[in-house]
């Protein structure tokens, strides 16, 4: 879903001043360098633009930005309602 991809990518930019490029296999900590803040903040922006609760497994949260996309657009099929 495209406009999961926009926001995952403006959130990136302009809340977690990410420079770098972007693309689905890029790692969240390892090439983009995100800390616990800035990933709860990519989380919280998405559920708040989509109404919903990612509820992600702690033990083995998205590690890609692919992986982030993919879990957003797996809660929207679901119709998961924010919490």
């Amino acid at each position: 879903m495209e406009d999961v991809w926009k926001l995952t990518e403006a959130t990136l930019r302009q809340q977690c001043r990410v420079t770098g490029v972007i693309e689905p296999a890029t790692r969240l900590r390892e090439d983009l360098g995100l800390d616990s803040l800035a990933l709860l903040t990519l989380a919280v922006a998405a559920e708040d633009h989509f109404r919903l609760c990612l509820n992600e497994d702690p033990e083995s949260p998205p590690s890609t930005v692919g992986d982030f996309v993919e879990l957003v657009e797996k809660r929207l099929a679901e119709g998961r309602p924010h919490a």
